[in-house]
């Protein structure tokens, strides 16, 4: 039995390129967004790979990219489960705000402690602690039964609720985590074993 996940972050959104905090605002792709999705899904294709069932957040740019990735796979109309637990991290009182304003503001020491701690988050907002609160409770009760029973599942969705999903999967720690980069639009193919470790990793990178 052969038990796939891909994982895939979304591809550029307007405020990615414009270096905003996003969070759980809800920009739409770029044309370069739009371009690394399909690209994201003429890698999947090449490998003969099918989904089975798709997951992604309740925010427009993982669910644009999550169906143009399907499009790809000639899979349109394949059922695709949105929830809230894969959203983004929130990032409170600093969604909208230019990251090198943001630094002005509050500083820039304070502002790498709120981007690349596990544990602090900005105010009103959720640090990756907390992002990985609702996402892997997701994970282990609605999306790992159904890699297990065998079925290619597709997950697009976001960098900060993605590195909570590949913390848990690779058994890495809060800090090694949060070093961890993720490109947009470049899926991560995970073989999983029965016991749920990981066979076999492929990053399908350009």
């Amino acid at each position: 039995m052969t038990a796939t996940l891909v994982l895939c972050r979304h591809g550029q959104s307007d405020w990615n390129l414009k270096n905003l905090f996003t969070g759980w605002r809800d920009p739409a792709l770029t044309e370069k967004g739009v371009a690394e999705a399909h690209e994201a899904g003429r890698r999947l294709k090449a490998l003969g790979l099918k989904a089975d069932i798709a997951f992604t957040s309740v925010l427009s740019r993982a669910q644009h990219t999550t169906k143009i990735i399907l499009g790809e796979l000639g899979q349109e109309d394949l059922e695709t489960i949105r929830d809230q637990a894969l959203n983004e991290r929130d990032y409170g009182d600093l969604s909208g705000l230019n990251k090198d304003e943001a630094r002005v503001k509050f500083g820039e020491e304070q502002v790498h402690i709120w981007r690349r701690s596990y544990d602090v988050p900005p105010p009103g907002g959720e640090s990756l602690k907390d992002t990985a609160a609702r996402v892997l409770p997701y994970y282990i009760y609605r999306i790992q039964p159904q890699v297990m029973a065998g079925k290619t599942v597709l997950v697009g969705a976001h960098g900060n609720s993605l590195r909570a999903l590949i913390m848990a999967l690779e058994g890495l720690t809060g800090e090694e985590i949060v070093k961890r980069e993720l490109d947009t639009g470049v899926p991560i193919v995970y073989r999983l074993n029965p016991d749920t470790t990981i066979a076999s990793k492929q990053e399908l990178k350009g």
